[in-house]
């Protein structure tokens, strides 16, 4: 892996720690981008689309022995994405919507340097117990996740209560699915 020095285009403490946790040194580098998607793009589709605008906002800047990991995560219910809740109330909303039921979660990932790149999407299926507001209000009071999307953190305890079955990988679901993206470095190098 020390082909490259490797640049991590996000300061998500979950995604610091699952790079760092498979064995990639690297250096934190951003670039405000908004992140805009078409209305025609399929939901499935708009995490690896995020995740490639935010590396293109990196990529000129790369010298040519730097590589950059950007990554977006959506969780979708019943076809519409839930984002990043506004406020206690948007978040509220979110799990009272999650709760009893089962959401995809989908990361997409984009490794790429100044010659080659590639992009790919990870699922992860993942069904909620049944949670009370009181639960909800709980949470939401507790570990305040108003920079997750679809408002929970799985790793936290939302997720030790709440996830009842989940068909896919558990680091997908915290932002960064490192099986896959340790295969899909391995090949990229």
């Amino acid at each position: 892996m020390k082909m490259f020095k490797w640049i991590l285009g996000s300061q998500s403490p979950r995604r610091k720690e699952l790079l760092a946790g498979i064995g990639v040194e690297f250096e934190v580098r951003i670039q405000d981008t908004e992140e805009v998607y078409p209305d025609s793009l399929p939901a499935e589709e708009v995490p690896e689309f995020l995740a490639t605008l935010k590396a293109e906002a990196l990529l000129p800047d790369l010298s040519e022995h730097e590589a950059v990991i950007c990554a977006d995560t959506v969780v979708i219910l019943d076809g519409e994405i839930l984002g990043k809740p506004l406020d206690f109330e948007d978040a509220h909303r979110m799990l009272c919507r999650l709760s009893g039921k089962r959401h995809t979660v989908i990361t997409g990932v984009f490794i790429g340097s100044k010659t080659r790149n590639t992009s790919f999407s990870e699922r992860t299926e993942v069904e909620f117990e049944n949670l009370s507001d009181e639960e909800i209000s709980f949470y939401i009071n507790q570990y305040k996740p108003f920079d997750k999307a679809g408002s929970y953190g799985v790793q936290e305890w939302i997720g030790y209560v709440a996830v009842k079955r989940m068909e896919g990988t558990y680091t997908n679901v915290m932002g960064l699915p490192t099986n896959r993206l340790y295969k899909e470095i391995q090949q990229f190098l």
